[in-house]
Protein backbone atom coordinates (compact mmCIF):
# COMPACT_ATOMS: atom_id res chain seq x y z
CA UNK A 1 0.00 0.00 0.00
CA UNK A 2 1.56 3.44 -1.08
CA UNK A 3 1.15 6.53 0.98
CA UNK A 4 -1.22 8.11 -1.37
CA UNK A 5 -3.37 5.09 -0.59
CA UNK A 6 -3.82 5.84 3.14
CA UNK A 7 -6.09 8.95 3.12
CA UNK A 8 -8.76 6.73 0.96
CA UNK A 9 -8.22 3.57 3.79
CA UNK A 10 -8.73 6.13 6.55
CA UNK A 11 -11.85 7.56 4.90
CA UNK A 12 -13.72 4.33 4.14
CA UNK A 13 -12.90 3.17 7.69
CA UNK A 14 -14.65 6.13 9.01
CA UNK A 15 -17.45 5.92 6.55
CA UNK A 16 -17.77 2.13 7.59
CA UNK A 17 -17.99 3.07 11.32
CA UNK A 18 -20.74 5.62 10.75
CA UNK A 19 -22.97 3.81 8.82
CA UNK A 20 -22.50 0.83 11.26
CA UNK A 21 -22.99 3.64 14.46
CA UNK A 22 -26.55 4.40 12.29
CA UNK A 23 -27.73 0.97 10.49
CA UNK A 24 -30.44 0.90 13.73
CA UNK A 25 -31.68 4.36 12.86
CA UNK A 26 -35.14 5.04 11.08
CA UNK A 27 -34.17 7.26 7.55
CA UNK A 28 -37.24 9.79 9.07
CA UNK A 29 -34.93 10.05 12.36
CA UNK A 30 -31.66 10.54 10.66
CA UNK A 31 -33.43 13.38 8.79
CA UNK A 32 -34.71 15.58 11.95
CA UNK A 33 -31.73 15.28 13.89
CA UNK A 34 -29.82 16.39 10.53
CA UNK A 35 -32.06 19.37 10.49
CA UNK A 36 -31.81 20.11 14.30
CA UNK A 37 -28.45 19.86 14.51
CA UNK A 38 -28.25 22.42 11.38
CA UNK A 39 -30.94 24.59 12.96
CA UNK A 40 -28.53 24.82 16.00
CA UNK A 41 -25.16 25.14 14.43
CA UNK A 42 -27.24 28.03 12.56
CA UNK A 43 -28.58 29.44 15.29
CA UNK A 44 -24.97 29.25 17.51
CA UNK A 45 -23.50 30.51 14.24
CA UNK A 46 -25.68 33.80 14.18
CA UNK A 47 -24.97 34.26 18.43
CA UNK A 48 -21.55 34.04 17.78
CA UNK A 49 -21.75 36.71 15.34
CA UNK A 50 -23.40 39.52 17.10
CA UNK A 51 -21.68 42.69 17.61
CA UNK A 52 -22.11 42.88 21.51
CA UNK A 53 -19.61 40.60 22.78
CA UNK A 54 -20.78 37.42 24.53
CA UNK A 55 -19.33 39.13 27.76
CA UNK A 56 -21.28 41.87 27.77
CA UNK A 57 -24.70 39.83 26.51
CA UNK A 58 -23.99 38.24 29.52
CA UNK A 59 -23.61 41.02 31.99
CA UNK A 60 -26.85 42.49 30.46
CA UNK A 61 -28.64 38.95 30.68
CA UNK A 62 -27.24 39.02 34.52
CA UNK A 63 -28.36 42.48 35.11
CA UNK A 64 -32.41 41.82 33.65
CA UNK A 65 -32.36 39.20 35.90
CA UNK A 66 -31.17 41.25 38.68
CA UNK A 67 -33.72 43.96 37.87
CA UNK A 68 -36.14 41.58 37.91
CA UNK A 69 -36.02 40.52 41.50
CA UNK A 70 -39.29 41.41 43.38
CA UNK A 71 -36.87 43.20 46.15
CA UNK A 72 -35.12 45.11 43.73
CA UNK A 73 -38.20 45.96 41.01
CA UNK A 74 -40.24 48.03 42.85
CA UNK A 75 -36.85 50.33 44.00
CA UNK A 76 -35.36 50.65 40.56
CA UNK A 77 -39.15 51.35 39.30
CA UNK A 78 -39.43 54.03 41.71
CA UNK A 79 -35.49 55.56 41.33
CA UNK A 80 -35.96 55.52 37.32
CA UNK A 81 -39.81 57.32 37.78
CA UNK A 82 -38.39 60.16 40.22
CA UNK A 83 -35.14 60.89 37.65
CA UNK A 84 -37.63 60.56 34.95
CA UNK A 85 -39.68 63.39 36.94
CA UNK A 86 -36.26 65.37 37.83
CA UNK A 87 -34.77 65.33 34.31
CA UNK A 88 -38.41 66.76 32.91
CA UNK A 89 -38.72 69.12 34.90
CA UNK A 90 -35.11 70.56 34.43
CA UNK A 91 -35.78 71.31 30.77
CA UNK A 92 -39.29 72.55 31.02
CA UNK A 93 -38.53 75.32 33.65
CA UNK A 94 -36.25 76.65 31.03
CA UNK A 95 -39.79 78.22 29.68
CA UNK A 96 -39.89 80.53 32.39
CA UNK A 97 -43.78 79.78 32.63
CA UNK A 98 -44.66 80.44 28.87
CA UNK A 99 -47.64 78.26 27.75
CA UNK A 100 -46.91 75.97 24.54
CA UNK A 101 -49.19 76.38 21.50
CA UNK A 102 -50.77 73.25 21.26
CA UNK A 103 -53.04 73.64 18.23
CA UNK A 104 -53.38 76.31 15.14
CA UNK A 105 -54.95 79.67 15.77
CA UNK A 106 -58.38 80.72 14.55
CA UNK A 107 -57.09 82.88 12.68
CA UNK A 108 -53.81 83.82 11.41
CA UNK A 109 -50.94 86.30 13.91
CA UNK A 110 -50.44 89.17 12.32
CA UNK A 111 -46.35 89.70 11.18
CA UNK A 112 -45.99 92.28 13.92
CA UNK A 113 -47.41 89.68 16.64
CA UNK A 114 -45.16 87.11 15.10
CA UNK A 115 -41.80 89.29 15.80
CA UNK A 116 -42.75 90.00 19.30
CA UNK A 117 -43.27 86.58 20.12
CA UNK A 118 -39.84 85.34 18.29
CA UNK A 119 -38.36 87.58 20.37
CA UNK A 120 -39.95 86.17 23.59
CA UNK A 121 -38.75 82.77 22.36
CA UNK A 122 -35.47 83.61 21.60
CA UNK A 123 -34.71 85.68 24.77
CA UNK A 124 -35.56 82.06 26.65
CA UNK A 125 -32.46 80.55 28.24
CA UNK A 126 -29.67 81.89 30.87
CA UNK A 127 -26.25 81.22 29.26
CA UNK A 128 -24.69 84.41 27.60
CA UNK A 129 -23.64 83.11 24.74
CA UNK A 130 -23.12 86.64 23.33
CA UNK A 131 -20.44 87.02 25.48
CA UNK A 132 -18.28 83.99 24.95
CA UNK A 133 -19.61 82.00 28.08
CA UNK A 134 -20.82 78.96 25.90
CA UNK A 135 -18.61 76.19 24.81
CA UNK A 136 -18.36 75.87 20.96
CA UNK A 137 -22.45 76.04 19.98
CA UNK A 138 -21.70 79.48 18.69
CA UNK A 139 -18.58 79.58 16.57
CA UNK A 140 -18.87 83.29 15.40
CA UNK A 141 -21.12 86.17 15.91
CA UNK A 142 -21.15 89.89 14.65
CA UNK A 143 -23.71 92.09 12.88
CA UNK A 144 -22.36 91.97 9.29
CA UNK A 145 -22.78 88.15 9.38
CA UNK A 146 -25.89 88.71 10.77
CA UNK A 147 -26.57 90.88 8.13
CA UNK A 148 -25.50 88.90 5.15
CA UNK A 149 -27.29 85.73 6.34
CA UNK A 150 -30.30 87.43 6.76
CA UNK A 151 -30.41 88.91 3.11
CA UNK A 152 -29.00 86.35 1.18
CA UNK A 153 -31.71 83.62 2.86
CA UNK A 154 -34.00 85.62 2.36
CA UNK A 155 -33.59 86.10 -1.88
CA UNK A 156 -33.13 82.42 -1.85
CA UNK A 157 -35.72 81.52 0.82
CA UNK A 158 -37.88 79.24 -1.48
CA UNK A 159 -35.16 77.73 -3.35
CA UNK A 160 -34.35 73.81 -3.64
CA UNK A 161 -31.67 72.20 -5.13
CA UNK A 162 -33.74 69.11 -5.94
CA UNK A 163 -34.95 71.17 -8.73
CA UNK A 164 -32.19 72.06 -11.01
CA UNK A 165 -33.94 73.51 -14.12
CA UNK A 166 -35.88 75.77 -11.55
CA UNK A 167 -33.03 77.10 -9.43
CA UNK A 168 -29.58 76.56 -11.54
CA UNK A 169 -27.78 79.11 -9.41
CA UNK A 170 -28.17 77.73 -5.74
CA UNK A 171 -26.77 74.34 -7.74
CA UNK A 172 -23.54 76.84 -8.89
CA UNK A 173 -23.33 78.06 -5.45
CA UNK A 174 -23.50 74.34 -4.01
CA UNK A 175 -20.68 73.46 -6.65
CA UNK A 176 -18.59 76.41 -5.53
CA UNK A 177 -18.57 75.59 -1.79
CA UNK A 178 -17.43 72.18 -2.77
CA UNK A 179 -15.00 73.19 -5.05
CA UNK A 180 -13.57 75.68 -2.13
CA UNK A 181 -13.79 73.32 0.50
CA UNK A 182 -11.56 70.73 -1.90
CA UNK A 183 -8.76 72.89 -2.77
CA UNK A 184 -8.89 73.70 0.81
CA UNK A 185 -7.80 69.91 1.78
CA UNK A 186 -4.87 69.93 -1.28
CA UNK A 187 -7.48 68.57 -3.46
CA UNK A 188 -6.71 68.20 -7.58
CA UNK A 189 -8.93 67.99 -10.53
CA UNK A 190 -10.39 64.70 -9.51
CA UNK A 191 -11.61 65.91 -6.04
CA UNK A 192 -14.98 66.21 -5.38
CA UNK A 193 -17.97 65.95 -2.36
CA UNK A 194 -21.40 67.29 -1.93
CA UNK A 195 -23.18 69.11 0.61
CA UNK A 196 -24.91 68.20 3.63
CA UNK A 197 -26.84 69.32 7.00
CA UNK A 198 -24.54 68.75 9.37
CA UNK A 199 -21.63 66.61 10.46
CA UNK A 200 -23.66 63.58 11.07
CA UNK A 201 -24.95 63.32 7.67
CA UNK A 202 -21.92 63.91 6.16
CA UNK A 203 -20.40 61.12 8.54
CA UNK A 204 -23.38 59.04 7.53
CA UNK A 205 -23.18 59.86 4.07
CA UNK A 206 -19.37 58.54 3.94
CA UNK A 207 -20.57 55.20 6.04
CA UNK A 208 -23.18 54.48 3.44
CA UNK A 209 -20.65 54.90 0.21
CA UNK A 210 -18.16 52.69 2.02
CA UNK A 211 -20.76 50.08 2.93
CA UNK A 212 -22.14 49.87 -0.01
CA UNK A 213 -18.49 49.64 -1.97
CA UNK A 214 -17.77 46.51 0.35
CA UNK A 215 -21.25 45.05 -0.60
CA UNK A 216 -20.04 45.49 -4.16
CA UNK A 217 -16.82 43.14 -3.46
CA UNK A 218 -18.71 40.65 -1.77
CA UNK A 219 -18.46 41.90 2.01
CA UNK A 220 -21.63 40.58 3.30
CA UNK A 221 -21.63 42.18 7.18
CA UNK A 222 -19.21 45.34 6.19
CA UNK A 223 -17.27 46.53 9.22
CA UNK A 224 -16.01 49.96 10.55
CA UNK A 225 -12.95 50.14 12.89
CA UNK A 226 -12.98 53.84 14.70
CA UNK A 227 -11.39 54.86 17.66
CA UNK A 228 -13.30 55.11 20.78
CA UNK A 229 -13.18 58.85 20.60
CA UNK A 230 -14.68 59.11 17.15
CA UNK A 231 -17.98 60.78 16.83
CA UNK A 232 -20.66 59.09 18.01
CA UNK A 233 -22.53 59.40 14.21
CA UNK A 234 -20.11 56.42 12.97
CA UNK A 235 -22.16 54.74 16.14
CA UNK A 236 -25.15 55.82 14.36
CA UNK A 237 -24.14 54.59 10.79
CA UNK A 238 -23.62 51.58 11.67
CA UNK A 239 -26.85 51.08 13.77
CA UNK A 240 -28.90 52.46 10.67
CA UNK A 241 -27.22 50.97 7.83
CA UNK A 242 -26.63 46.97 9.38
CA UNK A 243 -22.80 47.50 9.59
CA UNK A 244 -20.76 46.43 12.72
CA UNK A 245 -18.60 48.97 14.11
CA UNK A 246 -15.24 48.16 16.20
CA UNK A 247 -14.03 50.55 18.35
CA UNK A 248 -10.68 50.02 19.40
CA UNK A 249 -9.04 51.91 22.81
CA UNK A 250 -7.07 55.26 22.78
CA UNK A 251 -3.43 55.67 24.54
CA UNK A 252 -3.76 56.67 27.99
CA UNK A 253 -2.05 59.33 27.26
CA UNK A 254 -1.42 60.99 24.61
CA UNK A 255 -5.66 60.30 24.06
CA UNK A 256 -4.50 59.50 20.06
CA UNK A 257 -6.11 56.04 19.08
CA UNK A 258 -3.49 52.95 19.61
CA UNK A 259 -2.21 51.95 16.12
CA UNK A 260 -1.92 48.41 17.27
CA UNK A 261 -5.12 47.94 18.67
CA UNK A 262 -6.40 49.08 15.17
CA UNK A 263 -4.32 46.85 13.30
CA UNK A 264 -5.20 43.63 15.62
CA UNK A 265 -9.38 45.04 14.96
CA UNK A 266 -8.98 44.62 11.42
CA UNK A 267 -9.87 41.44 9.57
CA UNK A 268 -11.52 40.54 5.82
CA UNK A 269 -14.61 42.58 6.53
CA UNK A 270 -13.30 45.64 7.36
CA UNK A 271 -14.78 48.51 4.70
CA UNK A 272 -13.52 51.18 6.73
CA UNK A 273 -10.73 53.37 9.34
CA UNK A 274 -11.55 56.53 10.78
CA UNK A 275 -9.36 58.79 12.13
CA UNK A 276 -10.12 62.35 13.84
CA UNK A 277 -8.92 66.09 12.98
CA UNK A 278 -9.47 66.41 15.78
CA UNK A 279 -11.78 64.16 17.94
CA UNK A 280 -14.92 65.95 19.82
CA UNK A 281 -14.02 64.93 23.52
CA UNK A 282 -10.27 65.89 23.69
CA UNK A 283 -9.29 68.06 20.75
CA UNK A 284 -6.57 65.44 19.39
CA UNK A 285 -5.85 64.55 16.39
CA UNK A 286 -5.37 60.79 15.77
CA UNK A 287 -2.09 59.92 13.75
CA UNK A 288 -3.25 60.26 10.54
CA UNK A 289 -0.52 58.88 8.64
CA UNK A 290 0.28 55.73 10.89
CA UNK A 291 -3.98 54.62 10.11
CA UNK A 292 -3.47 55.72 6.72
CA UNK A 293 -0.35 53.15 6.51
CA UNK A 294 -2.77 50.62 7.93
CA UNK A 295 -5.15 51.20 5.30
CA UNK A 296 -2.96 51.25 2.25
CA UNK A 297 -1.46 48.05 3.64
CA UNK A 298 -4.72 46.42 3.81
CA UNK A 299 -6.26 48.22 0.63
CA UNK A 300 -8.96 49.93 2.86
CA UNK A 301 -10.33 53.78 2.47
CA UNK A 302 -9.53 55.61 5.09
CA UNK A 303 -11.91 58.40 6.39
CA UNK A 304 -11.01 61.74 8.35
CA UNK A 305 -13.28 63.14 10.03
CA UNK A 306 -12.46 66.96 10.73
CA UNK A 307 -16.10 68.14 10.78
CA UNK A 308 -14.91 69.94 14.12
CA UNK A 309 -11.62 71.58 12.96
CA UNK A 310 -12.50 72.21 8.91
CA UNK A 311 -11.89 75.21 9.03
CA UNK A 312 -8.43 75.26 11.39
CA UNK A 313 -6.66 73.02 10.20
CA UNK A 314 -6.31 73.96 6.71
CA UNK A 315 -5.06 77.34 8.14
CA UNK A 316 -2.66 76.26 10.49
CA UNK A 317 0.11 76.82 8.32
CA UNK A 318 -0.57 80.33 7.32
CA UNK A 319 -1.78 81.27 10.76
CA UNK A 320 1.91 80.22 12.10
CA UNK A 321 1.29 77.07 13.76
CA UNK A 322 2.83 73.84 12.95
CA UNK A 323 0.69 70.59 12.24
CA UNK A 324 1.32 67.10 11.11
CA UNK A 325 -0.20 66.50 7.55
CA UNK A 326 -3.86 65.45 7.80
CA UNK A 327 -5.56 65.77 4.31
CA UNK A 328 -5.46 64.45 0.75
CA UNK A 329 -1.87 65.35 0.85
CA UNK A 330 -1.24 61.99 2.86
CA UNK A 331 -1.49 58.56 0.38
CA UNK A 332 -4.19 56.52 1.46
CA UNK A 333 -6.97 59.47 2.70
CA UNK A 334 -9.86 58.61 0.86
CA UNK A 335 -12.53 60.75 2.02
CA UNK A 336 -12.71 64.23 4.72
CA UNK A 337 -15.75 65.41 6.71
CA UNK A 338 -15.77 69.41 7.44
CA UNK A 339 -18.65 71.09 9.05
CA UNK A 340 -18.70 74.79 7.47
CA UNK A 341 -21.44 75.68 10.16
CA UNK A 342 -18.63 75.53 13.02
CA UNK A 343 -15.84 77.36 12.26
CA UNK A 344 -16.52 77.94 9.08
CA UNK A 345 -18.86 81.21 10.70
CA UNK A 346 -21.70 80.26 8.37
CA UNK A 347 -25.13 79.52 9.98
CA UNK A 348 -26.24 75.72 11.29
CA UNK A 349 -27.16 73.48 8.65
CA UNK A 350 -24.29 72.89 6.30
CA UNK A 351 -21.28 70.26 5.83
CA UNK A 352 -19.23 69.36 3.47
CA UNK A 353 -17.65 65.75 2.45
CA UNK A 354 -15.28 65.32 0.14
CA UNK A 355 -13.76 61.99 -1.81
CA UNK A 356 -10.22 61.24 -3.45
CA UNK A 357 -12.34 60.49 -6.56
CA UNK A 358 -15.76 60.14 -7.97
CA UNK A 359 -15.82 56.30 -7.71
CA UNK A 360 -15.67 56.67 -4.06
CA UNK A 361 -19.00 59.66 -4.37
CA UNK A 362 -21.17 57.05 -6.64
CA UNK A 363 -21.46 54.82 -4.17
CA UNK A 364 -23.11 57.67 -2.09
CA UNK A 365 -25.56 58.66 -4.71
CA UNK A 366 -29.20 57.04 -4.26
CA UNK A 367 -30.83 56.72 -8.10
CA UNK A 368 -34.21 54.61 -8.55
CA UNK A 369 -34.55 54.64 -12.15
CA UNK A 370 -37.84 52.64 -12.16
CA UNK A 371 -40.17 54.91 -10.05
CA UNK A 372 -43.16 55.67 -12.01
CA UNK A 373 -42.69 59.01 -10.88
CA UNK A 374 -39.43 59.06 -13.12
CA UNK A 375 -36.06 58.57 -12.73
CA UNK A 376 -35.15 59.71 -9.16
CA UNK A 377 -31.62 60.54 -8.10
CA UNK A 378 -30.66 62.23 -4.80
CA UNK A 379 -26.86 62.85 -3.80
CA UNK A 380 -27.56 62.64 -0.09
CA UNK A 381 -30.08 61.93 2.70
CA UNK A 382 -32.74 64.03 1.67
CA UNK A 383 -34.82 64.98 -1.43
CA UNK A 384 -35.79 68.05 -1.07
CA UNK A 385 -33.28 70.82 0.58
CA UNK A 386 -33.46 74.29 1.57
CA UNK A 387 -31.24 76.32 -1.00
CA UNK A 388 -31.57 79.17 1.65
CA UNK A 389 -28.60 77.57 3.80
CA UNK A 390 -26.60 76.59 1.19
CA UNK A 391 -26.60 80.29 0.04
CA UNK A 392 -25.53 81.49 3.18
CA UNK A 393 -23.02 79.43 3.11
CA UNK A 394 -21.76 80.90 0.00
CA UNK A 395 -21.72 84.18 0.89
CA UNK A 396 -20.36 83.58 4.68
CA UNK A 397 -17.16 81.73 2.94
CA UNK A 398 -16.75 84.48 0.15
CA UNK A 399 -17.34 87.50 2.64
CA UNK A 400 -14.41 85.84 5.16
CA UNK A 401 -12.02 84.49 2.37
CA UNK A 402 -8.68 83.12 2.96
CA UNK A 403 -7.18 86.07 4.56
CA UNK A 404 -10.12 86.20 7.10
CA UNK A 405 -10.29 82.40 8.21
CA UNK A 406 -6.27 82.66 8.80
CA UNK A 407 -6.93 85.55 10.98
CA UNK A 408 -9.97 83.80 12.70
CA UNK A 409 -7.35 81.01 13.25
CA UNK A 410 -4.63 82.66 15.29
CA UNK A 411 -6.53 83.96 17.12
CA UNK A 412 -8.84 80.92 18.23
CA UNK A 413 -5.12 78.94 18.56
CA UNK A 414 -3.60 81.90 20.75
CA UNK A 415 -6.64 81.95 23.16
CA UNK A 416 -6.79 78.37 23.37
CA UNK A 417 -3.10 78.22 24.14
CA UNK A 418 -3.75 80.84 26.84
CA UNK A 419 -6.30 78.64 28.37
CA UNK A 420 -4.20 75.80 28.29
CA UNK A 421 -1.21 77.21 30.12
CA UNK A 422 -3.68 78.75 32.38
CA UNK A 423 -5.37 75.29 33.66
CA UNK A 424 -2.09 73.63 33.80
CA UNK A 425 -1.05 75.68 36.50
CA UNK A 426 -4.06 75.94 38.70
CA UNK A 427 -3.57 73.31 41.48
CA UNK A 428 -5.81 70.07 41.39
CA UNK A 429 -6.60 70.18 37.36
CA UNK A 430 -4.87 68.27 35.00
CA UNK A 431 -4.96 68.59 30.66
CA UNK A 432 -5.97 65.41 28.99
CA UNK A 433 -3.69 65.15 25.91
CA UNK A 434 -1.66 68.07 24.03
CA UNK A 435 -4.55 69.66 22.39
CA UNK A 436 -3.09 71.30 19.76
CA UNK A 437 -6.49 72.97 18.01
CA UNK A 438 -8.83 74.61 19.56
CA UNK A 439 -10.23 72.06 22.52
CA UNK A 440 -8.83 71.47 26.32
CA UNK A 441 -10.35 69.03 28.03
CA UNK A 442 -9.60 68.53 31.94
CA UNK A 443 -9.84 66.62 35.07
CA UNK A 444 -9.13 66.27 38.20
CA UNK A 445 -7.82 63.56 40.51
CA UNK A 446 -8.88 65.52 43.89
CA UNK A 447 -12.66 66.58 43.25
CA UNK A 448 -15.75 65.58 41.19
CA UNK A 449 -15.22 67.58 38.51
CA UNK A 450 -18.84 67.81 37.79
CA UNK A 451 -18.61 70.12 40.81
CA UNK A 452 -16.82 72.72 38.76
CA UNK A 453 -18.76 72.53 35.84
CA UNK A 454 -22.13 73.00 37.98
CA UNK A 455 -20.60 75.99 40.00
CA UNK A 456 -19.44 77.79 36.65
CA UNK A 457 -22.80 77.44 35.19
CA UNK A 458 -23.77 79.65 38.37
CA UNK A 459 -21.55 81.88 36.74
CA UNK A 460 -23.08 82.04 33.34
CA UNK A 461 -20.56 79.41 32.03
CA UNK A 462 -21.54 76.37 30.07
CA UNK A 463 -19.09 73.87 29.52
CA UNK A 464 -19.00 70.14 28.21
CA UNK A 465 -19.70 67.28 29.95
CA UNK A 466 -17.38 64.12 28.89
CA UNK A 467 -16.67 60.50 30.40
CA UNK A 468 -14.47 57.55 30.73
CA UNK A 469 -12.78 59.48 31.96
CA UNK A 470 -14.61 62.09 33.94
CA UNK A 471 -13.98 65.80 32.70
CA UNK A 472 -14.91 68.86 31.39
CA UNK A 473 -14.13 70.37 27.87
CA UNK A 474 -14.32 73.93 26.61
CA UNK A 475 -14.39 74.32 22.85
CA UNK A 476 -12.73 77.82 22.19
CA UNK A 477 -14.76 79.86 19.45
CA UNK A 478 -14.77 82.99 18.17
CA UNK A 479 -16.36 84.27 20.91
CA UNK A 480 -13.48 83.53 23.48
CA UNK A 481 -11.23 85.70 21.20
CA UNK A 482 -12.72 88.70 22.74
CA UNK A 483 -10.77 90.91 25.70
CA UNK A 484 -11.05 89.24 28.79
CA UNK A 485 -12.94 86.56 27.94
CA UNK A 486 -10.42 83.84 28.45
CA UNK A 487 -8.59 85.76 31.74
CA UNK A 488 -12.34 85.95 33.10
CA UNK A 489 -12.58 82.13 32.55
CA UNK A 490 -9.49 81.44 34.37
CA UNK A 491 -9.95 83.54 37.35
CA UNK A 492 -13.41 81.57 37.34
CA UNK A 493 -12.19 78.45 37.60
CA UNK A 494 -9.21 79.25 39.84
CA UNK A 495 -11.87 80.43 42.44
CA UNK A 496 -14.34 77.74 42.53
CA UNK A 497 -11.51 75.27 42.53
CA UNK A 498 -10.49 76.92 45.99
CA UNK A 499 -14.24 76.69 46.99
CA UNK A 500 -14.47 73.20 46.05
CA UNK A 501 -11.34 71.75 47.85
CA UNK A 502 -12.51 73.14 51.09
CA UNK A 503 -14.81 70.09 51.32
CA UNK A 504 -14.02 68.23 48.02
CA UNK A 505 -15.91 65.34 48.61
CA UNK A 506 -19.13 67.15 49.46
CA UNK A 507 -22.16 66.05 47.76
CA UNK A 508 -23.92 68.75 45.76
CA UNK A 509 -26.67 67.69 43.24
CA UNK A 510 -27.04 68.78 39.59
CA UNK A 511 -24.56 67.60 36.95
CA UNK A 512 -22.18 66.00 39.40
CA UNK A 513 -24.98 63.76 40.81
CA UNK A 514 -26.35 63.23 37.37
CA UNK A 515 -23.20 62.39 35.54
CA UNK A 516 -21.66 60.80 38.94
CA UNK A 517 -24.79 58.32 38.66
CA UNK A 518 -24.35 57.56 34.73
CA UNK A 519 -21.15 56.47 34.31
CA UNK A 520 -21.63 54.37 37.61
CA UNK A 521 -24.25 52.19 36.50
CA UNK A 522 -22.70 48.76 34.71
CA UNK A 523 -26.25 48.65 32.93
CA UNK A 524 -25.87 51.05 30.48
CA UNK A 525 -29.48 50.70 28.77
CA UNK A 526 -30.46 52.25 32.20
CA UNK A 527 -28.57 55.27 31.10
CA UNK A 528 -30.18 54.84 27.57
CA UNK A 529 -33.27 55.27 29.08
CA UNK A 530 -32.19 58.70 30.87
CA UNK A 531 -31.24 59.72 27.63
CA UNK A 532 -34.98 58.95 26.35
CA UNK A 533 -36.60 61.08 29.44
CA UNK A 534 -34.60 63.86 28.33
CA UNK A 535 -35.14 63.31 24.69
CA UNK A 536 -38.83 62.83 25.48
CA UNK A 537 -38.80 65.95 27.73
CA UNK A 538 -37.52 67.74 24.92
CA UNK A 539 -40.37 67.20 23.04
CA UNK A 540 -42.91 67.84 25.66
CA UNK A 541 -46.02 70.35 25.61
CA UNK A 542 -46.97 70.05 29.18
CA UNK A 543 -47.43 73.75 30.40
CA UNK A 544 -45.83 73.99 33.85
CA UNK A 545 -48.96 74.88 36.16
CA UNK A 546 -49.84 70.63 34.62
CA UNK A 547 -46.71 69.71 35.10
CA UNK A 548 -46.34 71.40 38.80
CA UNK A 549 -49.55 69.79 39.38
CA UNK A 550 -48.39 66.23 38.25
CA UNK A 551 -44.87 66.41 39.98
CA UNK A 552 -47.43 67.23 43.33
CA UNK A 553 -49.82 64.36 42.48
CA UNK A 554 -46.36 62.14 42.18
CA UNK A 555 -45.14 63.34 45.43
CA UNK A 556 -47.89 62.90 47.48
CA UNK A 557 -48.67 59.04 46.16
CA UNK A 558 -44.79 57.97 46.59
CA UNK A 559 -45.56 58.95 49.90
CA UNK A 560 -48.26 56.73 50.05
CA UNK A 561 -46.57 54.21 48.71
CA UNK A 562 -43.59 54.76 51.44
Amino acid sequence: MSVQDLPGVYLNAIRQEVNGMCSSLEPWLLVVVTFVVSACIFKMHGFLRKDESLLERLKRLCFNVIKNFPILKGYISKKMEKTKEEITSEVLKVNKGMPFMLKLPETGWAKEKIFVETEKYTALGSCDWEKGKVSGAVYNYNEELVEIATRVYGQCAWTNPLHHDIFPGVHKMEAEVVRMVCSMFHGDENTCGVMTSGGTESILMACKAYRDRALSLGIDRPQIVAPVTAHAAFDKAAALMNMKIVHVRIDESTMMVDLKAMQKSINKNTCLLVASAPHFPHGIIDPIEGVTLLGLRWNIPVHVDSCLGGFLLPFMDKAGFSIPPFDFRVKGVTSISCDTHKYGSTPKGTSVLIYRDQSLRHFQFFVQPNWPGGIYASPSMPGSRSGGVIATCWATMLHIGEEGYVKMTKEIINTTKKIKAGLEKIEHLYILGDPQLSVVAFGSHDFNIYRLSDDLAHLGWNLNALQFPSSIHICVTNMHTKVGVAEEFLQNVKSCVEIIMKDPKANKGGMAAMYGLAQSIPDRSMVSQMAYYFLDACYSTVNVTDQLKHDYDFSINRKKDN
